[in-house]
């Protein structure tokens, strides 16, 4: 399978992109599940922009740097923040239905954690679901673009030696068990985060770091990654897998409150619940912590039924079917992993390290989140960056088609079998989420952080060989790639000796101003299993 472009995950990064370089050749979008299992169809609050005349790009710069903890890249905020009031109208032309005012036909704003005004643009408590029902209608409409489902990328494909090794595409599992090279000269990766790495999370279960372990194995620059954020409030009930309470509930009114129905946010910080999502999920993982309880509750009981119900379609009728009416029952709630500040590191049009590689979504370090992504500003980011990746690829198209893809060793699977028992891997994937949310999880300490580097080391140096021996399978893929991704948030995190932002440790629990700066690791080639990293430098920030 070749083409001028692969682009790796169907979030609204990949689709947008996709729909944009369709105008400049063959496209190949591959998803490892069905096209709508995306972080995107789970998002509920909406995507922030500069979007009303009470607003201003200044203040919503100042809100997205304040929430980074020192460690956005001013010049990327300020850029995002400019350009995107265009992406959201670019959204609008293609069917986007945001929710207006009937009255003025403006866009209905929401106001989130973090942000001094209502700046949210949203589809009520669906707008992820909106957005990518818009997108895969344009998609399906282009006969540049092939969409192939249940297709999980394995590996990139690399050409060339020492500086001229540049990416051309990906070894891929198709839907029938085979494994094939599908060659590019641009591939994408929009594969989302790593929230499945932690045994809770509001993630779907495709969000295993596909992306990012790719990328490292084949020598990209990673960055951040000890700054995994979690969300606040996540529905606490047995049979409520990951379904999250969106940050627009307590920026219409909602307050959080313990078993006795009293307010504890401003023992923490002045906002109260708006503040950032860090300082509320450690408030909330404190309260827990030193009062022993199950979860914490946030009310909404201040609004009517009628304005619940409209407002928060999904939220409402999800807590009703577990017997909770949110007008007069407090829902309970708990902190879970949610979203990937860190990531694979690329420059101001998408471009990783690795020549040929484009990296869009969450999977990137863009600069624009730093240490705490500021709630709403990831959808704003995808859009951004794939338009600014398509506007790189427009200018230097003649030099991409020229390229001929060169020919690439196929799949081997040597002396392979297959693997028997499926436990081997499911009692591995046990391990890892058990140990990060224990051990790595909103609040750290240096011993922690050794016994999970021990534990996850050894479960990573056996699926490796599990990969080697048995033949490939998507279980076998998700788990060598998020016991990697494991490795580099416990790597980050010890190499960080400060608390800052989404990492905050015990044994330094204060931010040091030398340690303003973001450590960049790799992939260090001189070891043989190919899968210890190696800190190369740091980037200040000024």
């Amino acid at each position: 399978m070749d083409a001028d472009f692969l682009i790796i995950g169907s979030g609204i990064a990949g689709l947008s992109y996709a729909l944009r370089v369709a105008q400049l050749g063959s496209v190949v979008v591959v998803t490892k599940k069905e096209k709508v299992d995306s972080a995107t169809n789970l998002a509920q609050g909406g995507i922030a922009a500069v979007l009303s005349a009470e607003d201003s790009k200044r203040a919503h710069v100042l809100d997205t740097l304040s929430s980074g903890a020192g460690l956005c890249d001013s010049e990327i905020v300020r850029m995002v923040v400019d350009l995107g009031p265009e992406r959201i109208e670019d959204l609008c032309r293609l069917g986007v239905e945001f929710i207006r005012d009937q009255r003025s036909g403006e866009l209905d704003l929401g106001k989130e954690g973090g942000h001094s005004h209502r700046r949210v643009a949203h589809s009520y408590d669906l707008t992820g679901r909106e957005i990518e029902r818009a997108l895969l209608d344009a998609v399906k409409n282009n006969t540049q673009i092939t969409l192939l489902e249940n297709h999980a990328a394995i590996d990139l494909l690399l050409s060339g030696e020492g500086a001229e090794k540049k990416c051309v595409g990906a070894y891929v599992l198709e839907s029938n068990g085979k494994v094939q090279s599908y060659r590019a000269k641009v591939t994408t990766i929009c594969t989302g985060g790593c929230g499945k790495v932690y045994l809770y999370t509001s993630n779907p279960d495709i969000s295993t770091g596909d992306g990012v372990a790719m990328a490292f194995r084949a020598g990209a620059k990673v960055t951040n990654m000890e700054f995994v954020q979690f969300h606040p409030t996540c529905l606490y009930h047995p049979r409520a897998k990951n379904f999250l309470i969106s940050e627009a509930v307590r920026g219409e009114g909602g307050v959080l409150v313990d078993s006795s129905g009293q307010r504890f946010m401003d023992k923490y910080d002045s906002r109260g619940e708006l503040a950032t999502r860090d300082a509320v999920a450690r408030a909330i993982d404190q309260e827990m912590k030193e009062r022993g309880l199950d979860c914490v509750f946030l009310d909404i009981s201040n609004k009517s039924d009628v304005f619940l119900e409209r407002r928060f379609p999904t939220i409402y009728e999800k807590c009703r079917g577990f017997g909770l009416n949110i007008s007069r029952d407090p829902i309970p709630v708990v902190p879970a992993a949610h979203y990937m500040c860190g990531g694979i590191l690329v420059d101001k049009f998408g471009r990783s390290s690795v020549p040929g590689l484009f990296v869009l979504g969450e999977s990137a370090n863009t600069g624009l989140h730093g240490g705490n992504r500021l709630a709403s500003n990831s959808l704003l980011e995808a859009v951004v960056f794939a338009e600014r990746s398509y506007s790189y690829c427009e200018r230097n198209i003649e030099d991409i088609l020229s390229q001929k893809l060169p020919t690439v060793d196929p799949w081997s699977a040597g002396e392979a079998t297959d693997l028997d028992e499926e436990i081997l891997i499911n009692h591995n994937w046990d391990i890892v989420r058990r140990t990060m949310w224990n051990y790595v999880g909103i609040v750290r300490n240096n011993k922690r952080l050794e016994l999970a580097r021990e534990r996850v080391g050894d479960v990573l140096g056996e699926i490796e060989q599990h990969y080697r021996d048995y033949y490939v399978t998507s279980n076998m893929i998700e788990l060598r790639n998020i016991s990697l991704v494991a490795v580099m948030i416990i790597e980050a995190a010890l190499h960080r000796k400060e608390s800052r932002g989404l990492h905050f440790t015990t044994d330094y629990p204060q931010t040091d101003a030398k340690q303003q700066s973001w450590n960049i690791f790799k992939r260090d080639k001189s070891n043989g299993d190919g899968w210890v990293m190696q800190h190369i430098e740091k980037y200040t920030i000024q």
